[in-house]
């Protein structure tokens, strides 16, 4: 199979399990080892860029054919997505080549009788795609949005409860961009000037991190498992924006942590080379094999202070009383929109309620691990004011914790007040909140 063909099957695999795309994506790749690092980032880009961008496509797929998406084959209707993503979205593919691969993908899965349908279809829509019609912005803002950068109309709704239409707007022309890959220095074996030689002779194109000295942008990256630096334990991968948690937390060589919800593993890693690997850090997840996954990336990084148990952020306990606690909570990921494009669709308003009633109940446990004077950081990897700033307030104004300003280099208005919110269009890391409190 060419990467075209493995590209339909992985989105067909993923609408008809709704199952996540990053999953999918792993387990079909891992079947195709013919596949050079070229072709795996191809069918990547192919299946996440159609997948962000799929109400855009349905919508200019059903301005053009008499056949409505909700009733073709899906084989068929996936097969003309990721050409209608090539023909819109991708400027260095000819357009003859994504019509003539459709037609020939048709006809090679046995729809020899649509694939005069599919031509037709895409030569159409390559030869108008300059006269599409939009919902018109100023008259229906929401719909506008929602066929232009795919959302449901509802998260949109959502998320004008908390911000304007411009910075809305911004949010959403930058989800629609492919994700930054972000290493984070493992300063206990190599510094950054080090690391960087290192990736560059591996091939790599690396630049400065947007927000810390101890972190760098690549591209370029090919299979990350595969580099030599990542296996010596020179680096893990780590968004700038989970980051931000643990330099707000700011935990010192020697002292005890709590990582409530700790895997995949990368703030506890975090921590610990801040910490100079001195000290303890309980790093907790409820399932077993994310602290296996957690205790491998430790051995990796030659980290020896995490100790990785299988325990639930909501479990009762008394014989700990820590320091510093972090509470990374479960929460809904719009913030992962560019990683995670299905998040948009597989989410709804009462997913978001039922999370942040969850983060409530794991606030309240968290609280009981921290010394008096000790220090708590709260944070998500969402944009959702139910999940972030209400629950912030309502946990200083319920407990024993009061809010503790923010003294990091980052531009934001509330730094003073103790919380910050993140946007991708900020500095072009994944949408994150953090908020700081003291055990008073």
């Amino acid at each position: 199979m060419n990467e075209r063909e493995i590209a339909v099957f992985i989105l067909t695999d993923i609408f008809s399990e709704k199952a996540y795309n990053n999953i999918i994506l792993q387990k079909t790749l891992s079947k195709h080892p013919e596949l050079s690092n070229e072709g795996r980032a191809f069918v990547t880009e192919l299946v996440n860029g159609t997948l962000r961008n799929i109400i855009h496509i349905d919508y200019i797929i059903n301005s053009f054919s008499k056949t409505p998406t909700k009733k073709m084959r899906p084989f068929i209707l996936n097969n003309i997505r990721i050409g209608v993503y090539q023909l819109i979205f991708l400027d260095n593919i000819p357009s003859s080549a994504v019509c003539n691969e459709a037609v020939k993908l048709a006809k090679k899965r046995h729809f020899a009788g649509l694939s005069a349908f599919v031509n037709g279809l895409l030569r159409n829509i390559d030869r108008n795609k300059g006269n599409i019609i939009y919902p018109d912005k100023d008259k229906n803002f929401t719909e506008y949005l929602s066929v232009k950068y795919s959302y449901p109309k509802w998260m949109l709704e959502y998320w004008l409860e908390s911000m304007d239409k411009q910075r809305l707007c911004r949010m959403c022309e930058e989800n629609i961009k492919p994700p930054v890959i972000t290493a984070k220095v493992n300063t206990l074996k190599i510094t950054k000037e080090k690391l960087t030689s290192q990736l560059l002779s591996e091939g790599m194109n690396v630049k400065e991190g947007a927000l810390f000295e101890d972190s760098l942008s690549l591209s370029k990256t090919g299979n990350i498992a595969e580099s030599p630096a990542f296996n010596e334990g020179f680096f893990h991968i780590m968004d700038e924006s989970s980051l931000i948690s643990v330099k707000v937390l700011s935990p010192t060589a020697g002292s005890t942590v709590v990582d409530c919800c700790a895997a995949p593993g990368g703030k506890s890693f975090a921590m610990a080379e801040a910490m100079e690997n001195k000290g303890v850090i309980y790093s907790r997840d409820i399932y077993e094999h994310k602290v296996e996954l957690i205790e491998k990336g430790a051995k990796r990084l030659g980290i020896d202070i995490i100790k990785a148990q299988k325990k639930s952020a909501l479990e009762e306990e008394a014989d700990i009383k820590a320091d510093f606690v972090l509470v990374d909570a479960p929460c809904s990921g719009l913030g992962m929109v560019r990683k995670k494009p299905d998040i948009k669709y597989n989410k709804t308003l009462k997913d978001i309620e039922d999370t942040a009633l969850l983060q409530k109940d794991i606030l309240k446990n968290a609280s009981k691990l921290v010394k008096k004077g000790g220090r708590l950081v709260y944070s998500t990897c969402t944009v959702s004011q139910k999940e972030n700033i209400e629950n912030a307030l309502w946990f200083a104004e319920n407990f024993d914790f009061e809010f503790e300003p923010i003294t990091l280099d980052i531009k934001s208005d509330t730094l003073e007040k103790g919380y910050i919110e993140v946007l991708p269009q900020d500095y072009g890391t994944d949408g994150f909140f953090v908020a700081c409190f003291r055990r008073v």
